[in-house]
């Protein structure tokens, strides 16, 4: 059917508690990955998975200090948690959350 989404759905923005968000990581703030959380970032939580990754391929999570303990969790018992890194300390190597 031409204009359909593969899946049967029409293609919706990002959708939270209702509200569209536009850009949900900002340079500015970088905000919290937890769902739900709009608290700035001060965690870099580096990870990957071996079944998809290469092994010194990482992608970031930021985490806000309530969620920092819960995402490494979650990361940790799959396997995935390489690091986790003051998000200053990431900046200061001159390497952006964003960017990975």
């Amino acid at each position: 059917m031409p204009g359909s989404s593969p899946r049967g759905c029409s293609a919706s923005p990002l959708l939270d508690n209702d509200r569209v968000i536009l850009d949900p990581v900002s340079e500015e703030k970088p905000i919290c990955s937890a769902k739900g959380c709009r608290a700035g970032a001060v965690w870099v939580l580096a990870w990957n998975n071996p079944k998809l990754h290469t092994p010194e391929r990482r992608k970031t999570w930021l985490a806000c200090e309530e969620h920092r303990e819960h995402l490494s969790q979650f990361l940790g018992v799959r396997g995935f948690l390489k690091d986790v890194v003051p998000l200053a300390e990431w900046d200061a190597d001159g390497e952006s959350a964003a960017d990975r």
